[in-house]
């Protein structure tokens, strides 16, 4: 994993085994150094290392890295060819974007935005650019970084019911990070199963709301 001040999480060299930072050994709240959960609920076990035609640019909003759901490190964590950038205004953004034998899209809403289909065989693969961050944070992205803005956009077409229980969702559609983009490879690549990718997620929720008990999730997050 390499860290920088644009700071920046390779897919290829995203492969930090699982440990426990020395220092914190002793302290209650001991963290996995890989995928940054408490030392007792690790979700690195769950984490697959799946390979795609497409390649995925994450660019985080510093605003989401300490968020308990960080499911874009997640995503970055489970795919090989990934890479994950966290800033606000991305000096380098040319250079990320400089994919040779990719076709660079913008995964997000737009009115000229084109549904996702699965490859031709003549198609060049994708560099699927994703923001993440509220839809208010991913706005934000695309206003500091004209170039981001600039790009052609890709949307999803049939979007499933999210597996995201503890966060309010802005509309019927609204996915987390991590499953538009295993919805995005799904549709794109439907020869290979990206089902793993959800494992660890759907393993962290499940450990949210049992952590939180069975009255306060029903309470807060499943009324009908």
């Amino acid at each position: 994993m390499r860290v920088c001040a644009g700071r920046r999480v390779s897919g290829s060299g995203f492969r930090l085994k699982c440990r426990i930072r020395p220092e914190e050994k002793t302290m209650s709240r001991a963290r996995c150094e890989r995928c940054l959960r408490p030392a007792g609920h690790c979700l690195c076990a769950l984490i697959p290392h799946l390979d795609s035609r497409t390649r995925v640019l994450l660019l985080q909003h510093p605003g989401e890295v300490s968020h308990a759901l960080n499911t874009a490190r997640l995503a970055a964590l489970g795919l090989v060819n990934a890479q994950l950038v966290v800033g606000e205004v991305f000096e380098d953004l040319a250079t990320l974007l400089n994919s040779p034998g990719y076709q660079t899209r913008l995964l997000f809403p737009g009115e000229d935005a084109q549904v996702l289909a699965p490859y031709r065989e003549d198609d060049r693969p994708m560099l699927l650019v994703v923001p993440d961050g509220t839809w208010r944070k991913a706005r934000k992205l695309l206003h500091l970084n004209p170039l981001l803005a600039a790009l052609p956009r890709v949307t999803l077409g049939t979007v499933p019911v999210s597996r995201y229980r503890l966060r309010k969702a802005p509309g019927p559609d609204a996915l987390s990070t991590l499953e538009a983009i295993a919805h995005a490879l799904q549709t794109l690549e439907p020869e290979h199963s990206f089902a793993e990718l959800l494992r660890p997620f759907d393993a962290l929720i499940e450990g949210q709301i049992k952590a939180m008990g069975d009255e306060t999730y029903q309470r807060n997050h499943n009324a009908s």
